[in-house]
């Protein structure tokens, strides 16, 4: 059951990282500035994370086989509406609801291994499941690259909307969550979950890793998902097939991060200070490759943080070993919806600073990548100094 819902978890990883390939093409056909590849890569990220917190009382309230077999299909007929787009403007709404059809994609396969796993298993578990979903980037790398290049961005849509209906049909055939205990409880109405969300809030260590959540996986994304195709083809000179080879090894290298950090989880006593110290050392990284070096060493800077990204999997088990296991469900979508939306605010933002730097002569992707190492940087310095959770039991 947890890998049928994987795949749904695939797809969402492959809608994520299509701007990084789609990028050249849409800019030639649209006449996109940065800006706007920012706002087209932002817009999935931004209905994704805003769904969230109705993802997470959904989960809670109805199940996880009923709320993604409810969402996924959003996903579907965004991509077939992208696929069709006339004009940017439907090509965003078409991004908008895949973000939302995807909302629940990898929710569902936290909260189900925290239902229905060990708990010493948790973020063993997830690294697997993190790093298998991650799979759907290979789609998005030297694969998408050659369809666009044989016909064009519109069959990458055409595909990938395909691979989604095969995905929500797996799920519907095998994913049957087995009954909950019998209880003598009221079942919880919808707004009492509401205000167990604003409950979440007010706790103090939630701010600390809310700060973190909005900064990890958006450098990552803002990295794999958009700049690094343009980066190599208007840094380096790179072909969009070469482009979608390194995009390529990047992928197979980041599939492997998550499993891996995973089992060396340190555990509750030392996870705090690794997430913190990986997060500087990223941002180290991100610093170096905002300088214009040669293409081999902007290459295996991009495969260093690539590998290095597989950290961010301890922020799961971390979340999860802060709230009760009675709002793990809504823990855990407060902690995505930060997440993703973190990815659209820094994609979006990226974009930004991208167009000013080119309007001022200076290179736009050392303005880009010399600001996600700040907003690492930044987000580390809250994680550290914010109050903490208390010691987990």
């Amino acid at each position: 059951m947890l890998l049928m819902l994987s795949t749904g978890f695939a797809l969402s990883q492959a809608f994520r990282t299509v701007a990084a390939i789609m990028a050249a093409p849409l800019a030639a056909d649209f006449h996109l500035s940065p800006q706007a590849l920012g706002l087209f890569a932002g817009a999935f990220h931004f209905a994704f994370g805003a769904l969230q917190l109705l993802m997470g009382i959904g989960i809670d309230l109805q199940g996880v086989r009923r709320t993604v077999l409810v969402a996924f299909p959003l996903a579907i007929g965004g991509a077939v509406l992208s696929a069709l787009a006339p004009s940017f403007g439907v090509l965003v709404v078409g991004q908008v609801l895949i973000g939302i059809g995807c909302a629940p994609a990898f929710l569902v396969c936290t909260v189900f291994i925290a239902r229905h796993f060990a708990p010493e298993r948790f973020a063993a578990v997830s690294g697997a499941i993190l790093g298998l979903g991650s799979c759907g980037m290979l789609v998005t790398s030297t694969p998408l690259a050659w369809l666009i290049e044989a016909s064009s961005w519109r069959m990458g849509f055409w595909v990938l909307a395909a691979a989604s209906l095969l995905a929500w049909g797996a799920i519907a055939a095998v994913v049957h969550e087995p009954a909950p205990p019998a209880s003598s409880a009221p079942r919880e109405s919808l707004g009492s979950a509401v205000r167990t969300f604003a409950s979440l809030l007010l706790l103090p260590h939630t701010w600390g890793i809310l700060a973190l959540a909005l900064v990890t996986y958006a450098s990552f994304v803002a990295l794999r998902g958009l700049w690094l195709g343009p980066m190599l083809m208007q840094r380096h000179g790179f072909s969009l097939v070469a482009s979608g080879n390194v995009a390529l090894f990047m992928t197979l290298i980041a599939i492997a991060g998550p499993p891996l950090f995973g089992r060396i989880d340190p555990g509750p006593g030392r996870r705090r200070r690794w997430l913190v110290g990986f997060t500087v050392v990223c941002a180290g990284l991100f610093a170096v490759l905002a300088f214009d070096a040669h293409a081999g060493a902007d290459i295996a800077l991009a495969l260093a943080i690539g590998l290095l990204s597989g950290y961010m999997v301890l922020q799961y088990p971390d979340v999860k070993g802060a709230y009760p296991m009675a709002v793990t469900g809504r823990a855990m979508a407060l902690f995505t919806m930060a997440m993703f939306l973190g990815v659209a605010l820094m994609q979006w933002v990226t974009g930004a600073i991208a167009t000013a730097a080119q309007a001022r002569g200076i290179e736009p992707f050392q303005a880009v990548f010399g600001a996600i190492a700040l907003m690492l940087a930044a987000g580390a310095l809250a994680y550290r100094v914010l109050p903490q959770p208390p010691r987990e039991g």
